[in-house]
């Protein structure tokens, strides 16, 4: 009879256990949703770095001509009326020697 008594219990803890191990919300389940959290912190630390830099250009080009200015220069390749511009060209290795 204890026997009995003692393999009910038994069964009744594996009942109120599956749960924990293998069920919805086991701890599998909040493991993988730790890796999730952690995964989507540093995602969020990285844009809020990038977000900082875009609002810290934004405010140089409302504040002034000279990010304007330097923006036009490297993107667009201008130059002001009063400038002179002298391109550069590399000669190819073998012409520099003589080569040819």
């Amino acid at each position: 009879m204890t026997r009995w008594v003692a393999g009910i219990l038994f069964a009744f803890l594996l009942a109120l256990q599956w749960p924990l191990w293998f069920g919805e919300g086991s701890w599998r389940d909040v493991r993988e949703l730790r890796e999730i959290r952690e995964r989507q912190t540093q995602e969020n630390a990285e844009l809020r770095m990038r977000n900082r830099a875009l609002e810290a250009e934004v405010e140089d080009l409302r504040s002034g001509t000279e990010a304007v200015e330097e923006r036009a220069r490297r993107d667009l390749g201008m130059i002001r009326e009063d400038e002179v511009f002298f391109f550069l060209i590399q000669p190819e290795d073998g012409a520099a020697r003589g080569d040819e």
